[in-house]
């Protein structure tokens, strides 16, 4: 998302709170400015270690020489102060996740110690004040999904135009013969309800691919019959191959929006998905795909058997995964900033 912003902005600058260049790609070039956590200890690896700067590092970089800010926020960048002649537009994936929607989980994975665990409640109601308050200084928010949107006027009371993100859909293909399994694209992480498909797929015994790494690896794996083959990470190109040649995508979990949704629908394939959170908005339920109303392994499974896969037109499910693409993101939201500004210069 940030390399699509920057890409239809090439000449602005990039502020940020710390970049490292080895785990970050396609900024080569770029004008990246970061703030003052930059220099400090183990700042890459352990930045977690600095959430009580957070708020003042953000609130010290200096954008007053510019007229538009875009901030591409998912936690706290949203802050930053700007000056009284510059319109701010927050892209906002989700209000920050661990002082609101998941606070509590948050609490629970913290490995800090004690001490820590004890006093971060504290902490976070401070922290979540200062979210909230910093939130008021922002334009105008954009949200990447109806779900995000809602949760927006929930927590900090604004209202929101939804943009969806982009997806570059070009690259993804339909395939002309197809293989005999479902595919499952995730990180392997508690909330992404993978054990849920195994368990359905253990019961099924029909073939699953997993495509992901994460915390939960070795204890799915344990889970799953034989019938269910762990991918691990794969290259960009195999997993377009997986995706044009599988049954089906299958999708248990809640997602703010569902990039995978897009890239499978843009494979031409159809979606099996739980009827939450972005898969709503994305997939047409019968058309691109079908939706679970119980988050259980029981209702997938009732799903998958009633499920079949050929009778799904994947040059139609293709055309509608169109609807995400990056150009109509650049329309859209190009479209927004030109109207804001325009308005805000009365």
């Amino acid at each position: 998302m940030l390399l699509a912003l920057s890409e239809l902005y090439p000449d602005a600058p990039i502020f940020t709170l710390i970049h490292d260049k080895k785990r970050l790609s396609g900024f080569e070039g770029k004008d990246i400015r970061t703030s003052f956590l930059q220099k400090m200890p183990w700042a890459s690896s352990k930045i977690r270690w600095y959430l009580p700067l957070m708020p003042v590092a953000v609130e010290s970089l200096d954008l007053s020489l510019y007229d538009i800010v875009i901030s591409s926020s998912s936690a706290l960048i949203k802050g930053v102060i700007t000056h009284p002649h510059t319109l701010h537009i927050c892209y906002c994936y989700t209000p920050t996740r661990y002082l609101w929607s998941d606070a509590q989980q948050y609490h629970k994975e913290i490995k800090e110690g004690k001490l820590v665990s004890h006093f971060l409640p504290f902490f976070l109601h401070k922290l979540r004040l200062w979210d909230h308050v910093s939130a008021q200084r922002v334009n105008h928010f954009v949200a990447q999904s109806k779900f995000i949107a809602k949760r927006i006027k929930n927590y900090y009371n604004r209202e929101s135009t939804v943009i969806h993100p982009p997806t570059d859909t070009q690259n993804f293909y339909i395939s002309s013969e197809l293989g005999n399994y479902y595919l499952l694209i995730s990180r392997l992480k508690p909330y992404k309800k993978v054990d849920l498909a195994i368990k359905a797929f253990n019961k099924l015994n029909i073939p699953l691919k997993i495509i992901g790494i994460g915390e939960e690896e070795n204890k799915l794996k344990k889970m799953a019959k034989s019938n269910i083959e762990f991918l691990g990470a794969v290259s960009e190109t195999d997993k377009r191959k997986y995706l044009a040649n599988c049954l089906g995508l299958i999708h248990p979990q809640v997602e703010d929006f569902g990039l995978t949704v897009i890239e499978a629908m843009a494979s031409g394939r159809p979606v099996i998905a739980y009827a939450n959170g972005g898969a709503l908005e994305t997939v047409i339920d019968g058309q691109t795909g079908k939706l679970f109303e119980e988050q259980s392994w029981e209702a997938l499974i009732d799903t998958i058997i009633k499920f079949r896969p050929h009778d799904y037109n994947s040059q139609f499910i293709k055309a509608h995964a169109e609807k995400f693409n990056t150009q109509n993101f650049y329309s859209q939201l190009t479209k927004f900033v030109d109207q804001a500004w325009s308005d805000f210069k009365k």
